[in-house]
């Protein structure tokens, strides 16, 4: 397994984890034709300009076929204005490959780059009906709002998360 930070030639590999992974994780949560509309040249577009932009900093795992299987994103959202803090925006890695500590590695990634960027406060947007909250919650996230948002044309609830204490996470992972 490795891990490293993603360069524009990788966007189409990270496009098919986010795709794929979509489709399990949100499989029951998301309406399925908003799923199965989702598209692998689409996330290749999305993901060329995110990885673009020099505040994104998006990071990937490799299987020993140096096949990318997971990746983890942070960046600063538009509307987060509080000083000294990023935002979590996403971990996702292929359903087959979740529960070997993956996850758990790319997310030591992004807390380090936090770390180096010496945010105080690191915020993540999780659906209230992902699992993947309660990893969050495992590693000190503190629930500080709820919002509903549309996906699909139905109505869910996304839940912010926020941490006070980046050493503290490094610390537990």
């Amino acid at each position: 397994m490795k891990f490293r930070r993603a360069i524009i030639d990788d966007a189409a590999g990270i496009a098919k984890v986010h795709v794929d992974s979509w489709r399990t994780t949100y499989n029951g949560i998301i309406p399925n034709d908003f799923l199965n509309k989702l598209t692998y040249e689409q996330r290749t577009e999305l993901w060329k300009a995110n990885i673009a932009r020099e505040e994104n900093y998006v990071v990937i795992a490799e299987n020993n076929e140096a096949q990318i299987i997971g990746f983890a994103d942070a960046w600063k959202r538009e509307n987060n204005v509080v000083e000294n803090s990023g935002d979590l925006t996403s971990i996702y890695l292929l359903e087959e490959y979740q529960g070997k500590g993956i996850g758990k590695r790319l997310f030591k990634e992004l807390f380090k780059h936090f770390k180096k960027m010496d945010y105080e406060k690191v915020f993540v947007e999780v659906l209230e009906d992902n699992k993947t909250r309660y990893f969050y919650e495992y590693y000190g996230a503190k629930l500080v709002k709820i919002v509903q948002i549309k996906i699909g044309g139905k109505i869910l609830n996304e839940l912010i998360y926020e941490w006070n204490n980046v050493d503290e996470v490094l610390d537990k992972i």
